[in-house]
């Protein structure tokens, strides 16, 4: 059966071969892992439909068409292969005529006699030396000891020289197909958008001190960890019903207001970046954003993202905190107008109630696009989700 680049979406033409997980002419299995294909988007992985041997058509490396034959496997019924009569083939093999068995005896004949000819042969050769005795052996092994100790000498006059360099000091790569696309998209956002970046921080004492409150009690009962994004999301929610622009996008001379909330989380995988999309954010509930956002890790690490929740989304929030980082400026999603940039929470000297006191801050950093969304706008929906963050109770009341 012919292995093909299957249709992953409408707006993927071609993928790039990845890496074969079986060598060509090897024996797979029903649902073996046979292949990776890369497409701008994200990765497939093909698994054998049937039992068989595997024939390689398309090396790694090669970009090939949806719907291209990539390989095949040879189908194989009871343990023969298909299409051959392996028992055909050993009757066959079996059946040798009378004049070749009679020519085989005297070739047999003939090479017995040569054998014990070559064992007289050796048994002369060895008695010669025997006769030589140790003299000889000492006149073969001076060339050498006197090789040795010209060599040593050498290394000595020269000094020691440093070893040869294994790894080359460049190596060429060509990118893949999603980075590839991740540069054309970050090049595009530059040359199109009016991007700016404003920034605040947020307080995150009482998301703090909720986790370590009901965080065991929470996962005993949903299964799943709560974590900071959950509120982050609700928080952005919240936020966009005030600041539509925020949640718009354009779309020629036209601004388009979306009146549902498909928030995009940025996922850092293998391959590259990929926002899979919660759908309608506003009706989830905590439980249910962490458990999906649980799921989209998982696969985006099992290279088993779809082109459908990657697609759509009106606003994206990017979690560079995982990684450490304490300040960015994150760039656009399009054709998204903004994206909130999350980072690591640092404790560090604030002023309460003019006391100096130590508190768990977070920078938060929002980046969008000045062709739609005003100075104004941006920096009060900033602000709208710092004071969500710091004030729960406030922000749950809305709910």
């Amino acid at each position: 059966m012919d292995i093909k680049v299957p249709t992953v979406g409408e707006s993927i033409r071609e993928a790039e071969v990845g890496k074969w997980h079986k060598k060509d002419g090897e024996s797979v299995a029903k649902d073996d892992l046979l292949v990776e294909l890369e497409t701008d988007k994200i990765t497939l992985e093909l698994n054998a439909e049937v039992e068989g041997v595997l024939h390689i058509g398309t090396a790694e490396g090669k970009t090939v068409e949806i719907g291209a034959v990539i390989g095949t496997i040879e189908e194989v019924s009871g343990g023969k292969t298909a299409g051959k009569d392996a028992a055909g083939g050993q009757d066959k093999a079996e059946e040798t005529p009378k004049a070749e068995k009679k020519t085989a005896g005297k070739k047999d004949r003939t090479r017995d006699g040569e054998k014990a000819a070559a064992r007289e042969e050796t048994k002369d050769q060895t008695a010669e030396k025997e006769k030589e005795g140790p003299t000889a052996e000492k006149k073969s092994a001076a060339p050498a000891e006197k090789s040795v100790a010209a060599e040593e000498k050498r290394t000595e006059e020269k000094g020691s020289s440093p070893p040869a360099e294994t790894e080359e000091r460049t190596v060429r790569r060509p990118m893949s197909p999603i980075r590839r696309k991740i540069a054309e998209r970050l090049l595009s956002v530059r040359q199109q958008t009016a991007m700016l970046t404003t920034f605040n921080e947020a307080d995150m004492s009482r998301v703090t001190a909720l986790r370590h409150r009901d965080g065991e009690s929470f996962a005993k009962r949903h299964g799943v960890k709560l974590g900071l994004m959950s509120f982050f999301v609700k928080a952005c929610v919240e936020a966009l019903r005030e600041f539509p622009e925020v949640n718009a996008s354009l779309d020629g001379d036209d601004i388009l207001y979306h009146n549902f909330y498909d928030i995009g989380i940025a996922i850092g995988a293998k391959k590259g970046l990929l926002v899979p999309v919660l759908r309608d954010a506003d009706r989830l509930h905590f439980a249910e954003i962490e458990r999906t956002i649980a799921d989209f890790v998982d696969r985006a690490g099992n290279n088993r993202i779809q082109i459908a929740d990657l697609e759509g989304g009106t606003f994206t929030i990017s979690n560079g905190g995982v990684y450490g980082s304490l300040l960015s400026t994150p760039i656009l999603n399009p054709p998204q107008s903004a994206v909130l940039g999350m980072h690591a929470i640092q404790e560090r000297a604030v002023v309460r109630d003019g006391e100096v006191v130590i508190r768990p801050m977070m920078n938060l950093a929002l980046s969008y696009d000045h062709q739609i969304i005003d100075g104004r706008q941006a920096v009060g929906f900033l602000k709208r989700i710092k004071d969500y963050i710091e004030d729960l109770e406030g922000m749950l009341l809305e709910q």
